[in-house]
């Protein structure tokens, strides 16, 4: 297969990726790729697609479960700071794809601007939370985006307007190779009422997330109208447990791996969570997590 060697200064091979996600959990990637600089990570994205090497982007671990065998093929993470960068300019907030959420939430808060606060203690970074459309109810990221900064298999660089992009529950139409970054526009507010509604924001999610697990995940999609953690516990599936792989009683839609998991019973546990919740409810349980 052909390789990355020649970009050794931020190219590891064999590198293990269970450090970098939360299920803590996995095999290694042929390449890992952590490049520091646009010019970087253009070369290696259109080498990997001129050369038809697979291509994932790792941002911050929190929905993928690595196999036992690890990833073939590359990954990237854009963990460096010229891609974690945050500037606040009026109401506009611009964020690296690399930052993690909770810094972006943090720097709009301490500049008076409110939106964010809804997002409070949802884990990873900006890139994630776009492709996935973070948020709940009380609010999503995607309404206060105004453009996205993207990179296409040539290593060129677009940017998409809003009226470009679409987002719904827990997904948007961002589907090019790698996102760079994005400008939001928020409205600004008392930072003091801020902090507040974000400390009431935290203490809601720690109440109905396991949080205080790292190795943790989300594991499925709501169905249309449905809560996926609702018809999990409903089926009788908290607790369940298979090998070090646990259906958390905090949130059902979560699954815990202990010590000494695997992810063979992590992916064993998903599926008899599915067979359960389709035997008890007729309904087909999709995948939020992605499997590698």
């Amino acid at each position: 297969m052909p390789g990355l060697e020649d970009f050794a200064e931020f190219v590891k091979v064999n590198e293990p990726l269970a450090p970098h996600t939360y299920f803590k959990l996995g095999g290694p990637a042929d390449f890992l790729a952590q490049p520091r600089s646009r010019a970087e990570l253009a070369a290696v994205v259109k080498r990997c697609y001129q050369d038809g090497i697979a291509l994932h982007v790792l941002g911050g671990g929190c929905n993928v479960l690595v196999r036992e065998e690890g990833v073939r093929g590359a990954v990237l993470r854009l963990s460096e700071p010229a891609f974690t960068e945050i500037r606040v300019t009026d109401r506009r907030v611009n964020a690296g794809t690399g930052a993690t959420l909770s810094a972006v939430i943090s720097s709009a808060a301490r500049h008076g601007l409110a939106g964010f606060e809804s997002l409070v203690g949802i884990p990873g970074n900006v890139g994630g939370a776009l492709r996935c459309n973070a948020g709940d109810r009380s609010g999503e990221i995607g309404q206060y985006v105004r453009s996205v900064e993207v990179m296409d298999e040539r290593g060129e660089v677009y940017t998409r307007q809003r009226d470009e992009l679409r987002f719904a529950d827990r997904t948007s139409n961002l589907d090019d190779p790698v996102i760079l970054g994005a400008e939001f526009e928020l409205d600004p507010d008392d930072a003091e009422a801020i902090v507040k509604r974000m400390r009431r924001a935290w203490i809601q999610r720690k109440a109905s997330q396991p949080l205080t697990f790292q190795a943790a995940g989300r594991i499925f999609k709501n169905p249309r109208g449905l809560n996926a953690a609702q018809l999990i516990e409903q089926a009788g599936m908290v607790k369940t447990r298979v090998g070090g792989a646990e259906v958390s009683d905090r949130n059902a839609n979560f699954i815990v791996a202990h010590a000494g998991a695997t992810p063979r019973d992590v992916r064993r546990l998903i599926d008899l969570v599915r067979t359960r919740v389709k035997e008890r409810f007729s309904v087909d349980l999709e995948l939020e997590i992605a499997v590698w």
